[in-house]
């Protein structure tokens, strides 16, 4: 792979490069010729279910013994993964099952309003306990469903996530605080029974080959395409891509005739594997996934001319309650903070001498495609580089305004071909920045993640966390924000790309980044809210 990471000519000899394949960067990439003998490799205490929102539960399985690099001893970045990777396992535990019938189904089971009332007033906590039931209506005697708690008023664009409690019996606590008048629909979805959740997370944990990465090697007018893996996964002579800081590592297979560092696109594409046996498939049929539970139930709040709380203003480092806001007339409030509201002039003014970074995927690139329609003095300056995934960049002269979006580094999953010549994964780019009082970084990352065993995402996340830790010894002034991963299409192939997955990421995320002087959007409760069940919400969903 050429790129400035490697601070190595891409026009020496492999001979040559062997030689300087030690870069003067720390942080560069190491590219070598390898030819493979052996195949080397919390959210508090993660007491939360599988429900969004649990305070409590189970579910994982086998992890590849598949380390990144070969180590003499367990560092303290490995002992961590080691840490989550149990308390994942104890979240997780296997559910296996000998017919549908006897997993969780939505239709046999109850949702019941706790202590009903003829009149509901604003700020109330509306508890719902849900029991649930197989399909033989026998009482389930375990918990770990995925289940997704909302509420929502069409007529006033209104909607908020609710808090869900597992008790690990077969029985849940469904919480909702109810944050406008008028009337308001309640929804419980199934989204996969605990069995359903089981398998998937054993399977994910199985392979690293449901993705197919194909290499772009260019040597003069001749293109050839070779694959490409996270993991050594061959006996052929192939070349290795090292960030050697973090040992994030991608593989390629050696093009005959041409050095490693004539690797200059990378595309992917869906394998069809499956880790699923045949029995498990059947419970992410789409009739199974994101049933209802609770049907037609309705309340109706009233003001009840209650005090309104006094909240301090909104800042980075604040602790974030579940849920975390709720949309209404389709503007995102906050429950806990007082947001500032902002019109065109303030947001040029806060945007004035900013140096903007938005590392990441592409629900981060609707941010720079959105502001230029509200600031119309944004201008996109052409860096010369081609497809939907080249580093976009705003400028605003007059007003010194910066704003960057780049995508993140491997795993980044996409049919079409992107460049790896400028490529750095988040914590290389971060260690690249000065930063000041008048800089601002924005992180995202997950969606690419979700087909590959978890300890991938986990690494990166930790990796990020000291990157961002680094930044702020060298300057503390630097404003930092994390944003959680969307939810996204409910029909997508679960295996691969399913919401559980995310959702067990957006667990471990807020858990590593939980005492970490960092802002954060928590768009996972925000696109629920919304309803919108989207990658890619639109626009009033990206900014609200």
């Amino acid at each position: 792979m050429r790129t400035e990471n490697y601070q190595c000519s891409a026009e020496r000899s492999e001979e040559n490069f062997r030689k300087y394949r030690t870069c003067r960067d720390s942080r560069a990439w190491t590219i070598k010729d390898y030819s493979e003998t052996s195949k080397n490799l919390i959210w508090g205490a993660l007491k939360l279910p599988i429900s969004h929102y649990y305070s409590n539960t189970s579910m994982i399985s086998s992890i590849p013994t598949m380390p990144v690099s070969p180590v003499k001893s367990l560092t303290e970045t490995e002992l961590r993964v080691k840490e989550i990777l149990e308390r994942l396992d104890r979240l997780i535990p296997p559910r296996p099952f000998t017919h549908v019938n006897t997993t969780t189904s939505a239709t046999h089971s109850t949702a019941t309003i706790l202590n009903p009332q003829d009149k509901y007033c604003m700020g109330d906590q509306l508890d719902v306990l849900l029991e649930v039931r197989d399909y033989m209506g026998h009482r389930k005697e375990y918990g770990g469903d995925f289940l997704r708690a909302r509420m929502f008023s069409p007529d006033l664009k209104a909607g908020a996530s609710g808090k869900v409690t597992d008790f690990n019996n077969g029985t849940y606590l469904v919480s909702f605080t109810l944050f406008w008048e008028g009337q308001v629909s309640l929804s419980v979805l199934l989204i996969h029974p605990s069995e359903g959740a089981s398998a998937l997370w054993r399977a994910r944990n199985q392979g690293y080959d449901r993705i197919i990465f194909k290499g772009q090697f260019v040597n003069g007018t001749s293109h050839v395409f070779t694959e490409c893996s996270l993991t050594l996964n061959s006996n052929t002579k192939g070349c290795k891509y090292l960030n050697g800081r973090d040992q994030d590592v991608f593989y390629c297979m050696k093009p005959q005739h041409m050095p490693c560092e004539a690797l200059t696109h990378v595309t992917s594409r869906n394998r069809d594997i499956s880790y699923l046996t045949s029995k498990e498939k059947n419970l992410f049929h789409r009739s199974k996934v994101g049933v209802e539970i609770m049907k037609n139930q309705h309340i109706d709040v009233s003001q009840c001319n209650k005090s309104k709380e006094v909240k301090e203003k909104c800042q980075i480092g604040m602790k974030i309650p579940v849920p975390g806001g709720y949309i209404l007339q389709g503007r995102w409030l906050t429950t806990f903070c007082n947001q500032i509201q902002l019109d065109t002039a303030k947001i040029s003014g806060c945007l004035k001498g900013k140096l903007i970074y938005l590392m990441g995927d592409s629900t981060l690139r609707q941010w720079i495609y959105y502001l230029p329609k509200v600031m119309k003095t944004l201008k996109f300056f052409d860096l010369h580089e081609t497809g939907n995934f080249k580093k976009h960049l705003l400028l605003d002269a007059e007003k010194h305004t910066q704003i960057q979006w780049k995508k993140h580094s491997h795993p980044f999953v996409t049919y079409q071909l992107f460049s790896v010549i400028d490529h750095g994964y988040i914590p290389q780019e971060i260690d690249r920045l000065i930063g000041d009082k008048d800089t601002v970084i924005v992180i995202t990352f997950g969606q690419h993640f979700r087909p590959f065993p978890i300890d991938i995402f986990i690494r990166r996340a930790i990796s990020v966390r000291q990157a961002i830790e680094r930044l702020f010894l060298r300057s503390p002034a630097t404003k930092v924000i994390v944003k959680t991963e969307n939810i996204r299409e409910m029909h997508i192939e679960a295996e691969r790309f399913g919401d559980f997955h995310g959702y067990i990421q957006y667990l471990t995320l807020k858990d590593i980044f939980k005492d970490l002087n960092v802002g954060v959007v928590d768009a996972w409760d925000m696109t629920i809210a919304y309803g919108t069940n989207n990658v890619h919400p639109p626009d009033q969903v990206t900014i609200c």
